[in-house]
């Protein structure tokens, strides 16, 4: 019994350590302040990538998805994570609205 027991435990915490590693898709806002947002209609992207944690490249910076959208005045922004096994592939995306 008390085995079972412990092995359903660890069984468990692997599965909880290791959700997400295989793929994972997560967009999160990168401003906790919603009392002021404004409604926009323009948007513009930037993503910065890596393979096999050997080789990177992409800018994900405001100043680049600014100028993607081609907005002037930012409101808000968002960042995108894309994980796909372990980090073999990785994206960050930052998406920026304003006008």
């Amino acid at each position: 019994m008390i085995n079972n027991t412990v092995r359903a435990f660890a069984m468990g915490l692997i599965v909880l350590c290791l959700s997400g590693c295989i793929y994972s898709d997560v967009r999160v806002p990168m401003s906790k302040e919603f009392r002021n947002t404004q409604i926009v209609s323009k948007s513009g992207k930037s993503t910065a990538r890596s393979v096999a944690w050997l080789v990177a490249w992409g800018d994900a910076g405001l100043q680049s998805a600014a100028e993607d959208g081609g907005l002037t005045t930012l409101e808000y922004a968002d960042s995108a994570f894309l994980n796909i096994i372990f980090g073999l592939y990785l994206s960050r995306t930052t998406i920026v609205y304003g006008n």
